[in-house]
């Protein structure tokens, strides 16, 4: 409004900068004048510890809910589901091979990762062919001391202390038959159940193994894209928890390896010392059992004992109860704490309890790998919550962002170094070489903003807001990720020149040698 004559002009609007904690304050005072208005007196008679009870209430009705459709997809999948599962597993044992022959042997990613499988595809088939002239061998003497082991108990019920004379005997026996003939139909479709279980296997190892293959292959490209996927200011910290969780879930699979395989060795070598028949097979069978918490070993130990009652009396079947108990006991209270240590840092009733849940879920394949995927949980949430179980891994790896496209991939404090060295430029058609050397140059931007931020605040008293992880935002505020954010532009970029050499080698012709 203009000034009418003899009066002075209004004052200008202040443009100065506005103070972000009186703005919050205010608006915080606004919502809760806001609230006071609509509140009804209904309201206000119940306790603060009834609302608070009720808000809690719908938050669990809602995660309850989430974690009844996850179980149900997951049961529902529960093949494919297993089969990934499988393939993580297999992936980090066979990591360390397929990293062998990639850097001492000079092998091509694809040809390391293949070799690896394959060997893995020798070692199994060589145990099950070994295991299984073992049983070939064995089955037909086992199945004539079984006859006579039978013939012995029958006799031992009738001349033992119980007395029980062959007329009553017969008629069980008799009994005995006439309810199998009865439910001869369900012994049928029982074993359809086992067909279609067979071809379940069959389709879940070739899907196992085919993951296996790519996970070796292209694992960092994978997880670089679904980390990708998430919101920027989740990407550092959910990549760094899926590090700490890799390295569990590898601490885990190869210590439970090397804990099945002693067992293995002290069931298999005391039923031989014994003089227990098919001594190889159980020690096969009790590796495999090994992986399954508690049920595993209570079933193998059982089949174990039971051979040898058959096949060599009370008397071997009670040492082989010995034998048994003392290798579950060095497992439990020696090789368990000392091999994983903290890694894999679960309480026996926990343990219990995602066991009895995974084989209430997905059956066997559940309570296989209920307790990895409890102790991957466990090392992720513990990270979220400012526990980091393992900080030697340190913080090199990180993912940033392809100028093009805005793709993720991964870049490590080596890397970066290497992409600011003067004068290095990637090779003509080097596509990776010269989206790191973009990504150095992002990395380096959100370095040198952070040194001007912090000049600046130190000069002028700027109100700036620290990083959580040590990173700084190109437009004065926080990231929470470790990443730099490339909302704004800074105009004093010397680490420009290298995003400008890469764009110009995208230019640049395959013929091309300016």
């Amino acid at each position: 409004m203009e000034a009418g004559p003899g009066e002075e002009p209004a004052a200008a609007p202040q443009t100065g900068p506005v103070d972000s904690r009186a703005v919050r304050v205010t608006s915080e005072k606004l919502g809760t004048s806001a609230q006071a208005r609509t509140r009804t007196p209904a309201a206000d008679s119940v306790a603060g510890s009834v609302q608070a009870a009720a808000a809690w209430s719908w938050r669990f009705l809602a995660i309850a809910a989430a974690v009844a459709v996850i179980v149900w997809a997951v049961s529902y999948l529960k093949v494919l589901v297993i089969s990934v599962a499988i393939a993580l597993l297999l992936t980090v044992l066979l990591q360390p091979l397929a990293g062998f022959l990639r850097t001492r042997l000079r092998f091509s990613a694809v040809l390391a990762s293949a070799t690896s499988v394959v060997a893995l595809i020798g070692a199994v088939v060589g145990l099950v062919v070994v295991a299984g002239r073992e049983i070939t061998r064995g089955l037909a003497d086992l199945s004539d001391q079984a006859v006579q082991g039978f013939q012995q108990l029958v006799d031992w019920l009738a001349d033992g202390p119980l007395q029980i004379d062959s007329v009553t005997l017969d008629a069980y026996w008799e009994e005995l038959l006439a309810t199998v003939q009865e439910n001869s139909s369900s012994l049928v479709s029982g074993a359809l159940v086992v067909t279609s279980t067979v071809s379940q296997v069959f389709v879940g190892t070739l899907i196992a193994l085919f993951c296996t293959l790519f996970f070796l292959i292209d694992g960092r490209r994978i997880w670089t894209w679904l980390v990708g996927l998430l919101p920027r200011h989740t990407r550092e910290r959910t990549h760094q928890a899926g590090r700490r969780g890799l390295v569990t879930l590898a601490s885990y699979a190869r210590t439970q390896i090397l804990v099945a395989f002693i067992d293995a060795v002290g069931i298999g070598v005391g039923a031989a010392i014994i003089g227990v028949p098919l001594a190889l097979p159980l020690a096969v069978l009790v590796f495999i059992g090994s992986f399954i918490p508690f049920v595993g070993a209570i079933v193998t130990g059982s089949i174990a004992i039971l051979v040898a009652l058959v096949a060599n009396g009370w008397v071997a079947a009670f040492i082989m109860l010995g034998v048994v108990l003392l290798v579950q006991q060095i497992e439990g209270n020696v090789l368990q704490p000392w091999l994983m240590g903290h890694a894999v840092s679960l309480h026996p009733v926990a343990v219990l309890l995602v066991v009895t849940g995974g084989t209430l879920v997905a059956g066997i394949g559940g309570a296989l790998f209920a307790v990895p995927i409890a102790a991957v949980l466990n090392t992720v949430v513990l990270y979220f919550h400012g526990h980091d179980k393992f900080p030697e891994l340190g913080f090199e790896d990180h993912v940033a962002m392809r100028p093009s496209g805005r793709r993720a991939i991964m870049i490590t404090s080596a890397e970066r170094h290497v992409g600011g060295v003067q004068g290095w430029r990637p090779a003509p058609g080097d596509d990776d070489g010269r989206d790191r050397l973009a990504a150095t140059a992002e990395a380096g931007r959100a370095a040198l903003d952070k040194i001007l931020s912090l000049k600046k605040r130190s000069k002028d008293g700027t109100d700036g807001t620290a990083s959580t992880d040590g990173a700084a935002s190109t437009d004065g505020t926080a990231s929470t990720d470790g990443t730099a954010s490339t909302d704004g532009s800074d105009e004093t970029d010397p680490l420009g020149a290298a995003e400008d050499r890469a764009k110009d080698d995208r230019e640049r012709e395959p013929g091309d040698e300016r």
